[in-house]
């Protein structure tokens, strides 16, 4: 007996190591970037102006986020795309879907792509998306479902988010979709985030390097078709009880959205909106393995560029040896940079504030000035600021993962308006956040206090800040 136990502890064990090994080793080296990209990327051309004319605007708050994605849903004719990483049932989630049903209903073809291993978490087994996936003009897809055969499938998660309406309207950023991030519900908890809103109004005969939006459109389409992408929540009868039950609930649910919000089409998207130049579009390779810098490198190159400043936001820093070396670089080139991040006792990715807590002096001598953020809530936008006319809104965090394991997406907008409004909410954000002047020490500032750890959290950070770098690129 004892015996047939040992032989299945170590079966389990085995297994453990497999899964582990499997799911990390792939991802251990970092790669760099090939001079297929680099000779490819010409800094310049973020600055042209683009064939026809782009507005944009900015979607700050979890409300303004609900009500730019119902609007533009009414505003579809031909087609809707979502892709986002993580959607959970919810209020916020309901009036989508209600909204993406309607739009379903009146011939508008809805694809809806979510991260495999947070669909898998959060959506499999919800009456809502089933419903969904019922209409035959709605269709849900998986990126990657984790494989446990395959544990090098754990990683390599689809991190984007955005929303493609026709080929006019585009809205990218760093937010989830689920309560947390969107729509203004009673929450305990709320996350910050910022989103880019880009309307074009399109010229006969324009390529995809000419409009941004197709060339989104063609980088969905490919991550839409890979393999390694699957529907899901097909087959289910709408005639199913339970799904006719849903399906009504949120019918009824569109219907009461229609009598408070108005469900107008033909929005006049310039009036609230402002000009800009140009937008281009940068990602990261979307095969599930580990990736060529593309998002970090092109960000790096267009920052080295600046005459005056550089301004950074991003929810954490978790740094390889050569973004270590590119801030570095970054700080002496440009003298006037700085990076805005959550300060350990407001984020909320303990693994990412954990390594913080063991690499913070590494960050500080980079040489770039660091503020922590010591709002009321954690801040999960992603930005760049660059002297006063080129701005970066997006998925990608300053991290390794972002960097070397994830998919991502980034707009880069060229115009002068739009980079004093992104000034604007960034600078309402570091008027809340410290100066961070040393490992343990902060400059003083009216008005803002340091909030501390619970001794618990603080000790327990102290021993995951040490664990953490067995496997920090994975961070």
């Amino acid at each position: 007996m004892r015996k047939k136990l040992k032989i299945l502890l170590l079966l389990l064990l085995a297994v453990l190591l497999y899964e582990i090994v499997g799911a990390c080793i792939p991802f251990i080296h970092t790669k760099k970037v090939k001079k297929t990209y680099s000779e490819k990327l010409n800094t310049e051309s973020f600055g042209q102006r683009s064939a026809g004319s782009d507005w944009a605007q900015i979607a700050e708050t979890n409300e303004e986020a609900l009500d730019v994605r119902l609007a533009m849903f009414e505003e579809a004719k031909e087609s809707i795309v979502i892709s986002t990483f993580d959607i959970r049932p919810g209020k916020s989630t309901s009036d989508i879907f209600a909204s993406l049903l309607a739009a379903a209903d009146r011939g508008v073809r809805v694809q809806v792509i979510v991260d495999g291993l947070y669909g898998m978490l959060h959506m499999d087994g919800q009456g809502i998306f089933q419903a969904a996936g019922s209409h035959p003009n709605l269709e849900i897809r998986y990126y990657n479902k984790p494989n446990l055969l395959k544990p090098w499938t754990i990683n390599g998660r689809m991190h984007d988010k955005y929303v493609l309406i026709d080929n006019k309207l585009l809205l990218m950023g760093g937010r989830n979709m689920f309560d947390y991030f969107i729509g203004n519900y009673p929450q305990k908890n709320k996350g910050y985030d910022r989103e880019v809103l880009l309307y074009h109004q399109e010229e006969e005969g324009e390529t995809s390097s000419e409009n941004v939006i197709l060339e989104v459109r063609e980088y969905f389409q490919k991550i839409w078709n890979q393999e390694c992408t699957r529907p899901v929540f097909e087959g289910k009868s709408r005639e199913d009880r339970k799904t006719a039950e849903e399906l009504e609930k949120l019918s009824l649910r569109y219907e009461k959205l229609s009598g408070t919000r108005g469900t107008g089409t033909d929005i006049d998207w310039t009036k609230e909106l402002v000009p800009v130049k140009k937008a281009t579009f940068v990602a990261n390779p979307t095969n599930i393995g580990p990736k060529e810098p593309w998002v970090w490198y092109t960000m790096q190159q267009l920052m080295l560029e600046a005459d005056s400043r550089v301004v950074i936001q991003t929810p954490y820093a978790v740094f390889s040896q050569d973004m270590y070396e590119g801030m570095e670089q970054l700080a002496k080139t440009v003298g006037n940079a700085d990076m805005l991040i959550n300060s350990t006792a407001v984020g909320d990715n303990f693994m990412a504030s954990s390594d913080y807590t063991h690499n913070k002096g590494k960050v500080l001598e980079t040489g770039v000035r660091v503020h922590e953020y010591f709002g009321e809530h954690s801040c999960h936008g992603k930005s760049i600021l660059i002297d006063g006319d080129l701005s970066v809104v997006g998925s990608y965090n300053f991290d390794m993962r972002s960097t070397y394991v994830d998919t991502e997406t980034m707009l880069v907008i060229c115009g002068e308006e739009f980079n004093s409004l992104l000034e604007e909410k960034m600078d309402k954000l570091q008027a809340e956040s410290l100066e961070v002047t040393g490992p343990d020490t902060y400059a003083e500032k009216d008005g803002v206090s340091q909030k501390e750890l619970s001794p618990g959290k603080a000790r327990l950070f102290w021993i995951t800040s040490k664990l953490i770098q067995l496997v920090r690129y994975l961070a």
